[in-house]
């Protein structure tokens, strides 16, 4: 298993586009994986499990991933968030 704190950027935040992006690339992955805020922790492929966080910018979340590809799971997903989803 490894792990990341994080916090997003991005000025929309964790909602629409960018939870949808966020769910595109943790399924590709074999890997299980979780984002949690605030003790909540949900599917990060589910993308209602990822609008229920209401990830907004400056939130702070942990990424969790356990499985075959866990490493390049999370590189991935930070890669995403470092670079704002790639919208800005």
């Amino acid at each position: 298993m490894v792990s990341k704190n994080i916090v997003i950027r991005n000025k929309s935040g964790l909602h629409a586009r960018p939870a949808s992006k966020f769910v595109q690339t943790a399924n590709e992955f074999k890997s299980d994986i979780f984002i949690e805020k605030d003790s909540t922790k949900v599917n990060a492929k589910s993308i209602m499990g990822v609008m229920t966080l209401g990830a907004g910018k400056g939130s702070e979340i942990t990424l969790i991933a356990e499985g075959e590809d866990e490493k390049k799971a999370l590189d991935a997903l930070v890669e995403l968030i470092e670079n704002n989803f790639y919208e800005e």
